[in-house]
């Protein structure tokens, strides 16, 4: 089995006779120095690269790769060479961990190692859609435009993902802080005033009581609530990334919440679509763009009704039949599939189709955002309005009486 390849920083004197300094990376410090030695580099000091005590700060994320294959793309198609777009992507990038990543796998390549086969040893980077996709390339012999293909089907699918999570941030942001800012008013202010109408020697309003009644519950049970609720979303995080049932069972019901459920059923519908629509283009069977897209649809219910399209395209029925036999698909969507078939242009359809409800979970994310500013607006109003308004409800009360 290969040693995992290492970072090395490096002094010395460059081929130019300038003194330098820089990183490499090579699978040992003896392979590092007769990199070096090839580069004409003449290093005086080469080290390994400390890690950091707590892991890596800069994580290789999915925006990361969907950037990488743009840049391959426009390299490959100004017909610079698959080796020489590695290490200029790498030796410029300004992430250690994507230095590595590069790194790996310009070394795979330059081994004479296929890039398809030297993408599959990284899957937590690189999934099997994507290295399928660039061995259908190598394939047939045109990796620029498969390229071209999977930075767009990247970009896209990391456009849709940044408005599912802008549609999700700012209501939870808001009502998080509106949470905290109330928890900080019943635990540290209601109780100076209950101090103040303690020495008032009536009896004070319902509401008042009331809001008195969760400050102390607050004061006494607060932090036993709190380890509770933490240790019940530890419980549950753990059991939904163990439990397929369970993940299963939060896809579909997540799907019948109001308005979201609606954005994320468009959302799966556009996924579906641009996966299909590019393995489909890329000249990858039916039967394995099926398999891709129902991996990539992000949501139990559309991946299932996926598989079951699978097979039944598998036992010779149209696509579209079988997926309006499924009743989980638009009918515009299975009414564009038909004609695609018809005409026999299914990938250019599904690329439409996508295209459309990419810009639908657009609007829709937008009139959401719209919608939700003046409704939490008057959540927020209520709950710290009501507080207020219970704490000097006993003085207002106290003034007519005098």
């Amino acid at each position: 089995m290969a040693k995992a390849a290492e970072t090395f920083t490096w002094a010395g004197t460059t081929k130019t006779g300038r003194a330098g300094k820089g990183e490499i990376t090579a699978a040992s410090l003896q392979e590092a120095k007769n990199l070096l030695r090839r580069q004409g580099v003449s290093a005086t000091k080469v080290k390994k690269l400390a890690k950091p005590l707590f892991g890596r700060k800069d994580k290789v994320v999915a925006q990361d790769i969907a950037v990488l294959s743009r840049q391959l793309a426009t390299m490959l198609g100004a017909g610079v060479t698959l080796i020489q777009s590695l290490e200029m992507i790498g030796s410029g990038h300004s992430k250690a961990s994507m230095r590595d990543l590069l790194g790996e796998i310009t070394n795979e390549v330059k081994s004479g190692n296929p890039l398809s086969s030297a993408l599959r040893k990284h899957p937590d980077k690189f999934d099997d859609l994507y290295c399928d996709l660039v061995e259908t390339g190598e394939q047939s012999g045109a990796l620029e435009t498969i390229y071209d293909r999977i930075a767009l089907y990247k970009e896209k699918a990391e456009a849709l993902k940044s408005k599912i999570k802008k549609a999700m941030f700012y209501p939870i942001a808001v009502l998080v802080v509106a949470f905290i800012v109330t928890t900080i008013l019943l635990i540290f202010v209601v109780p100076q005033f209950e101090e103040i109408f303690n020495g008032f020697g009536a009896e004070l309003p319902v509401f008042t009581q009331f809001v008195i009644g969760l400050s102390n519950g607050m004061q006494n049970y607060g932090p036993f609530i709190a380890v509770g609720v933490f240790i019940a979303a530890v419980m549950f995080k753990k059991a939904h990334t163990k439990s397929l049932a369970l993940r299963d069972s939060v896809d579909k019901k997540i799907l019948k919440i109001p308005v979201i459920g609606d954005i994320l059923k468009k959302a799966a519908v556009a996924r579906f679509t641009r996966t299909l629509s590019t393995t489909f283009a890329a000249g990858v069977p039916l039967i394995g763009a099926l398999d891709s897209a129902a991996g990539a649809s992000g949501n139990a219910v559309f991946r299932k009704a996926i598989l079951f399209v699978k097979k039944e395209v598998a036992g010779g029925l149209q696509m579209n039949v079988a997926m309006r036999a499924t009743n989980i698909f638009p009918p515009m969507v299975t009414q564009m599939i038909a004609i695609g078939e018809e005409s026999g242009s299914v990938d250019s359809m599904l690329e439409k189709i996508a295209t459309i409800y990419e810009a639908e979970v657009d609007d829709m994310v937008d009139g959401l955002t719209s919608l939700l500013e003046p409704m939490i607006m008057a959540v927020l109003g209520v709950v710290i309005g009501g507080l207020i308004v219970a704490m000097y409800l006993p003085i207002f009360e106290m003034g007519n009486v005098v």
